[in-house]
């Protein structure tokens, strides 16, 4: 649809017209097996290789501290799992929190079946963890903890630094999922205290179904999938060279944008923002004061069912969000927006709004054009079920 708004980066991003001419120079002249001795499969080494520099460098890491994976999910599974599995005689004892990524809370479920022991920390009204629920949960058969830098529902950054002092003062590993993060605001692994950081390229105008892994130097790590000696014996498997050359030109491209682009947007969503507040009453904002992401905002809308709310806005041709992709067709209330406190109720009247690069202030305009009609007409709805 020519005319559609598409507020749902959070969840996937458009690919960048030069992040897909990377990838098909890459996929055209490049097609060697980068485990080649040969001179094509030493071009794709090579090209491999330049890529793991520029991304290890845009995160302030070395390029031997970097394994790339399929995606945002590996990478979090290949960082928890492979740290238990490594620690575990050590000891058994996982730190997370209530409002992680499904990535992350369903990897740690398993590990519970296990055997292991995993701590879920609550969250404030802000959707914060306290560095000092961190401190007070670790004992000493803690071998991990594991808290995401930027809620990917309510865009609320995480106090890592401070988390990362903590961990390293009581020798125990620390992991972020840095999925929404990364490309969105400054991240440097050092200044972050982090051993292990989780990226995925779709989220930041590059191609689906590659991210990468930080691992300090120095962490143990067992592989969670077997077979050839690939990215330093953590994932084996042919390594995806056009979409590891597409993501790293990607992060290139988005790390170069970070100033403009986040005023840019911080500006988008406080018009949006702002323009719902005050035309729509009985409307709460959720969890972006303080430190935030500059492209999510997330309103619940009393009296409204989110996935009518979805689905009215997308006949409409505007896209948005009930919560996290990964998550939509539950019935569920948010698992994030109820550790927060929010009711229920009111968490599944909530949407999340997450903007990006192409998005206009024409199109927050007509957002608030329709939006307050939809809220009225489905409050309506609500209303005369109640009186049957």
């Amino acid at each position: 649809m020519d005319n559609s708004i598409y507020l749902d980066h959070a969840a996937t991003t458009p690919v960048r017209k030069e992040v897909i001419e990377t990838f098909d120079e890459v996929l055209q002249s490049t097609f060697g097996n980068a485990s080649s001795i040969h001179t094509c499969g030493q071009e794709a080494k090579r090209v491999l290789e330049e890529s793991r520099q520029s991304v290890a460098a845009l995160i302030g890491a070395d390029h031997e501290e970097l394994v790339f994976t399929g995606g945002g999910t590996e990478s979090d599974n290949l960082a928890i799992r492979g740290t238990a599995y490594a620690l575990r005689g050590r000891g058994g004892h996982i730190i997370t929190t209530a409002i992680e990524h499904p990535a992350v809370l369903n990897c740690c479920g398993a590990l519970e079946e296990e055997g292991f022991e995993v701590t879920y920390l609550p969250v404030d009204l802000d959707c914060r963890v306290h560095p000092e629920w961190v401190a007070e949960a670790i004992r000493p058969d803690t071998i991990l903890v594991s808290v995401m830098l930027a809620n990917n529902e309510t865009g609320a950054m995480q106090p890592i630094r401070e988390i990362g002092r903590i961990a390293g003062e009581a020798g125990v590993r620390f992991h972020t999922d840095a999925v929404q993060a990364v490309g969105k605001v400054p991240v440097n692994v050092n200044e972050l205290g982090v051993d292990l950081l989780s990226m995925s390229g779709h989220k930041i105008y590059g191609p689906k179904g590659v991210g990468g892994l930080f691992v300090r130097k120095g962490t143990s790590l067992r592989p969670i999938v077997y077979g050839g000696h690939h990215e330093r014996n953590l994932r084996p498997g042919t390594e995806n060279v056009p979409g590891i050359a597409a993501f790293a030109r990607a992060l290139e491209l988005a790390v170069g944008d970070l100033p403009s682009e986040r005023e840019y947007l911080e500006t988008l969503k406080e018009m949006l923002a702002g323009g719902i507040l005050q035309r729509i009453g009985q409307v709460q904002r959720n969890g972006d004061t303080g430190d935030y992401l500059p492209n999510i905002l997330n309103m619940s809308f009393t009296g409204v069912d989110g996935e009518a709310l979805l689905l009215n806005l997308d006949l409409m041709g505007i896209a948005v969000s009930t919560g996290s992709a990964c998550s939509s067709g539950a019935t569920e209330p948010s698992h994030v927006l109820t550790a927060m406190g929010i009711e229920p109720v009111l968490a599944q009247a909530s949407l999340r709004f997450s903007f990006g690069r192409d998005n206009t202030r024409e199109q927050m305009e007509r957002v608030l054009e329709v939006l307050p009609g939809i809220v009225e007409r489905l409050r309506g709805v609500g209303d005369a079920r109640a009186m049957r």
